[in-house]
């Protein structure tokens, strides 16, 4: 069943320098950076230069702040609401300007769509660990990466081998019986620095505020970089993961969570499955590599290749409404699934000029494919008073289906960056082949799907000398659904297109920067599912309308500061029900956050940073009659990190993380009025890091 969803204390001791080191970054800090939109272009074109809102989440950032998972990551990032399914870690649901149907898969891996299947169990995650950066592209991308999301993309950037020998040990411990260990080391093999390698492992696991449910992961990543010659390059690589425990992912009633049952509440504790029945393993593993050659300075080819196999393992037992005035109904799902899945992407880059224009155009073939065997076994059990709960039942199987859902993908696509003075003009154009089989495995019956897209998008900026750049953007996107409705038929793609306009703004000589975006999007052929039915129902079009407001900032030499604000607007449209022009759920129509960090440098303090995080969601729908609204909350985060460094342990820091600082108990969105999601509970972790 696909349903869901303390102060967070985290000390670490990451591996930092003595005091000249901390100078030498300060100054770093300081000084001029070109931070990229490379997801956005596929080409390393700056911030300030690509026509579309970008935001970009660098390692440093999510360490600082605690984040254990994707999800946590862009918690603080504007058109991003994280919090959809509240406390649940199972997968990396980032909703994206409201768009809550792709919120699950939507996530790239250097360059590569991260082929889970969205209409089944098996959406795979990437623990951040392993990764240098976040880049969070708002808006549709289909015309470099085909089927997407409206709402935009979450672009991961895997940590790389490095020429330079170092490393670094962190252990970390908290509430809940959190615990982890994780290792990452690199450098050269050989002694003309041709041949490099990493080595990245990680093992933790916790209790989780849900009774007997647990959370445990193991995952390592050897990688191995060779430059073959001064233009020929290769990398090597491997991603091998197993969650044992999947930890949390169900809802309750809205009456009994967010408003009293006959004068009681439902505690956020609260386990509504059976121990005995209560089952996540996920075991997936990727190896791929990036081959790239520079001809000349003008031209280069890249090929990415990865292949993808995967197991998923689920049971639960799960609440579906009240059955008394105490009890709720409970049913069984269960899952068996194994997916192997292809990806290759060709590339091939020029920079030309043509007369008094400056082109960089790209030239791309991408393939994907994907195979997944699924078994979903389903049935009652029963029910379960949730004030007073005695554990023990059984449940009982009623039905099983079992199916093989096929997708395959080839698109090509062409893109040309133009830099004309002070004008920047981007225009591209994408065609898809898109074949999609659900096979019905007991009764041998098959639904196909064989579609063509076309995606464009065309985006145009200019770059004043006093840092400012406007912008407006057009551009579309398509997903192909593998999901089928009650007769068993594959619904119709997705059809997304956004017009854009905004402003940025990077001063010269500093990190600093800044962004305004206005967007408006439209979805055709959007569906959606009950947790309890194993089909999807149409649901029409969506559009979505915002304001999306961005700010990193340097204040002093010691004070930076992060803020965002977004307001989102989701209507359901031409539905043809009683929910047409209704506002949709699992969508804050107004968030806000802002992130605090303070360095002390000179003194007895010296060697303390400090942060402190406030986030604020408003005007949540719990269902889409919008009958109801969840209560808007607050959520205070902080950190405290020391360099011992400054007491003679040299390259060694210590930091703590609290998330929901003051442990408030809130829910965090509902799917419908029978499953809504309570919020994490107050979590404290502490890390110590030597790095060498």
């Amino acid at each position: 069943m696909f349903i869901s969803r303390s102060m967070t204390i985290t000390i670490s001791l990451a591996a930092v320098g003595a005091a000249a080191v901390a100078q030498a970054q300060q100054a770093e800090r300081l000084s001029t950076v070109t931070v990229t939109g490379q997801a956005a272009t596929k080409t390393d074109t700056p911030f300030i230069e690509t026509p579309q809102a970008i935001s970009v989440i660098e390692n440093e950032d999510w360490q600082e702040k605690g984040a254990e998972t994707v999800q946590r990551a862009t918690d603080y990032t504007p058109g991003v609401f994280s919090n959809q399914i509240g406390a649940s870690n199972r997968y990396d649901y980032i909703v994206l300007r409201g768009f809550v149907d792709g919120s699950v898969n939507n996530t790239y891996l250097d360059g590569l769509k991260i082929l889970g299947d969205g209409g089944a169990f098996s959406s795979l995650v990437i623990d951040p660990y392993f990764l240098e950066r976040i880049e969070v592209v708002k808006g549709p991308a289909s015309v470099l990466y085909g089927r997407a999301s409206p709402g935009g993309l979450v672009a991961l950037t895997s940590k790389r081998p490095d020429f330079t020998t170092g490393g670094e040990i962190r252990l970390g411990a908290g509430n809940n019986a959190q615990r982890s260990a994780a290792f990452d080391v690199t450098g050269p093999l050989d002694e003309g620095r041709r041949l490099a390698y990493r080595l990245t492992g990680l093992a933790q696991a916790a209790d989780t505020q849900y009774g007997p449910v647990e959370e445990e992961r193991y995952a390592f990543a050897p990688q191995l970089s060779w430059d073959i010659t001064d233009a020929t390059s290769l990398d090597l690589y491997a991603y091998l993961h197993k969650d044992p425990e999947g930890g949390y992912h169900a809802g309750l009633p809205y009456e009994g969570t967010v408003v009293d049952r006959n004068g009681r509440r439902i505690d956020n504790t609260f386990f509504e499955g059976e121990d005995d029945y209560d089952k996540f393993e996920r075991e997936q593993r990727m190896i791929g590599y990036e081959f790239e050659h520079r001809f000349n300075d003008a031209w280069t080819a890249r090929q990415k290749l990865r292949y993808l196999d995967a197991d998923v393992e689920l049971a639960q037992v799960y609440a579906f409404g009240w059955g008394s005035d105490t009890e709720l109904n409970r049913f069984y799902s269960g899952a068996d699934e194994s997916l192997q899945a292809w990806t290759l992407d060709n590339q091939l880059e020029a920079n030309l000029t043509t007369g008094f224009v400056e082109h960089t155009v790209l030239l791309g073939a991408d393939y994907q494919d994907r195979e997944n065997d699924v078994t979903w076994p389903s049935g009652t059990s029963p029910p379960i008073d949730a004030f007073d709960p005695r554990y023990g039942a059984e449940p009982i199987a009623i039905a099983s289906i079992k199916r093989r859902r096929e997708l395959s993908q080839t698109g090509v696509y062409l893109q040309d960056q133009m830099a004309i003075g002070d004008w920047r003009l981007t225009l591209g154009g994408r065609h898809d082949w898109v074949d999609i089989t659900n096979t019905d495995q007991q009764s041998g019956t098959a639904s196909e799907l064989d579609d063509t897209q076309f995606s464009g998008r065309a985006g145009l900026l200019y770059l004043f000398d006093n840092g400012l750049a406007p912008y407006t953007s057009y551009s579309t996107s398509f997903s192909p659904n593998s999901t089928t409705d009650a007769s068993g038929d594959l619904l119709k793609p997705t059809e997304g297109e956004q017009i854009e306009v905004g402003l940025k703004y990077q001063p010269s000589e500093s990190r600093s920067r800044y962004s305004l975006a206005l967007f408006d999007i439209s979805q055709e052929n959007v569906s959606t599912k009950l947790p309890n039915e194993d089909f999807f129902r149409a649901v029409g079009e969506i559009e979505s309308r915002g304001l999306e407001l961005e700010a990193h900032t340097q204040l002093t030499d010691n004070f930076r500061l992060q803020a965002s604000y977004t307001y989102t607007d989701v209507t359901l449209e031409e539905t043809g029900n009683e929910t047409e022009g209704n506002q949709d759920n699992q969508v804050p129509r107004h968030q806000a956050s802002a992130w605090g960090h303070y360095d002390v440098r000179q003194g007895a303090l010296a060697g303390v940073d400090a942060g402190l995080g406030v986030r604020y969601y408003a005007d949540i729908y719990a269902d889409d009659a919008n009958t109801e609204k969840v209560p808007d909350y607050t959520l205070v985060d902080a950190t405290l990190g020391y360099d011992l460094g400054q007491v003679g342990l040299k390259n060694v820091e210590a930091r703590l993380n609290v998330t929901n600082l003051l442990d408030k108990e809130y829910v965090a969105s509902c799917f419908d009025l029978n499953f809504c999601y309570f919020g994490a509970e107050r979590s404290v972790k502490a890390h110590i890091s030597y790095a060498f």
